[in-house]
């Protein structure tokens, strides 16, 4: 990544030390993409850096990048074995050059659910903190964001964006391999923190949601989306190993829970956007991901209870703000 106030927001971070920081977490984090295990999708990364195409439509639901007749036939063979390689395809839909890929989540039933809360993001520097493949940096830019920046420590994510914005050069976004454990370096630099689908996916969410309070500038919005569990009471559930399926998951809040790891982080102001019992109708297994998706990890005698023996997940959204 150039470090230049070409990015759109490195000339925001006026601390030599964070600078510093940032370096050496990137150099420390580099490495993981030359793992012998992402052999396939370095390839595939190689396999289509001569193509490039000119639409982009990412206002909808659907991120295109490209029509089917941008590409002639061999370039088209090329494009879907490299699309392959990427799947399971999380995170979606894209239409690329004319191959639609229905992805394991419909991410945009959770983009419309926050649409009404955004409204705008003109003129903005905003987080896409998890962004994955970078389906959701794509609908920040098309809501008016300067810069989108995406904090994603996965080296397989970091090779389908690089993929995609080879492809289809879009300025405006960059990409960070760095968590969201890293977010507090950039001190006072984004109007807007999407943090979504992560807290309970670290031992500590009330240090990360004071990290990305700490990210925010003056009256910046904290919008989120956590898992969670039903119930009154403020506790969380720690599962003893997986949670439908899911490695990686240490706390499932109520939502009383998570409102008040919001509020002992430091926010005041709290508006619920949504919550209900998650639908094996967002998150299920398609042609583009075929793997076992919360149908398969939901107890087929009792579908308010996971594999496990677990409350079925729920989903809490929220808009915070300082």
């Amino acid at each position: 990544m150039k470090e230049s106030a070409e990015t759109g927001w490195w000339s925001l971070i006026q601390d030599p030390l964070a600078q510093k920081a940032i370096h050496e977490q990137r150099e420390r984090l580099r490495p993981r993409l030359m793992e012998a295990r992402w052999k396939e999708e370095r390839m595939a990364v190689e396999l289509v850096r001569d193509l490039r195409v000119q639409t982009l439509r990412n206002d909808g639901p659907v991120v295109t990048l490209g029509e089917a007749g941008e590409l002639d036939a061999e370039q088209k063979i090329r494009l879907h074995t490299a699309l392959k390689t990427f799947m399971p395809w999380k995170k979606g839909p894209f239409s690329i050059c004319g191959y639609n890929i229905d992805a394991e989540w419909r991410s945009d039933w959770k983009w419309d659910r926050f649409w009404p809360y955004v409204r705008s993001l003109e003129g903005e520097v905003v987080a896409d903190i998890g962004c994955n493949n970078g389906y959701y940096m794509y609908r920040m830019l098309a809501a008016g964001a300067r810069q989108v920046v995406g904090f994603e420590p996965m080296a397989r994510h970091a090779l389908t964006f690089e993929m995609l914005q080879n492809l289809r050069p879009t300025p405006g976004l960059d990409f960070e391999m760095l968590g969201v454990e890293n977010i507090d370096l950039f001190a006072g630099v984004f109007d807007t923190i999407f943090c979504l689908g992560i807290l309970y996916h670290h031992t500590d969410p009330v240090s990360l949601l004071r990290k990305m309070a700490r990210a925010l500038r003056y009256r910046g919005r904290l919008f989120i989306d956590c898992q969670g569990i039903p119930g009154d009471e403020s506790v969380a559930l720690t599962p003893a190993g997986r949670y439908a399926g899911a490695g990686g998951v240490w706390f499932l809040p109520t939502r009383s829970c998570l409102e008040n790891w919001i509020r002992r982080a430091g926010y005041t102001r709290i508006t619920w956007i949504h919550a209900e019992t998650l639908s094996t109708a967002e998150q299920r297994a398609t042609e583009w991901a075929p793997v076992k998706s919360l149908p398969e990890f939901l107890d087929p005698n009792d579908k308010t209870r996971t594999i496990e023996g677990y409350p079925a997940p729920e989903r809490f959204y929220l808009m915070v703000q300082l």
